[in-house]
């Protein structure tokens, strides 16, 4: 994840904790009501930050599989340019020992 990823995430926690705390501390309601309120936001606060680290998870797994397709495909043209190499050589060598 990086730093801006991280520092958003973060941002997010702590504004939904500042939040929260803040409900409480001015809440003119019993404190049944409260925790029943406190509880719903808590909820709904971490399915919302499952669904933002899971879409973050997703879109790294992408960048991570273009990396390694790219890579791959650098690998393959390296191997191709290397056989090549000691085809050509391999044919200069036979050239100069029928000689």
């Amino acid at each position: 994840m990086n730093k801006a990823t991280r520092n958003a995430v973060f941002g997010f926690v702590a504004g939904a904790a500042a939040g929260a705390l803040t409900g409480i501390l001015v809440a003119p309601e019993k404190g049944t009501k409260t925790r029943k309120k406190l509880t719903k936001k808590i909820k709904s606060t971490s399915k919302e930050m499952a669904d933002v680290i899971g879409e973050k998870v997703d879109e790294m797994k992408d960048k991570v599989n273009e990396v390694v397709d790219e890579m791959r495909h650098k690998a393959d043209k390296a191997e191709e340019e290397i056989k090549e190499k000691v085809n050509a050589k391999a044919k200069t060598s036979k050239t100069a020992d029928s000689n």
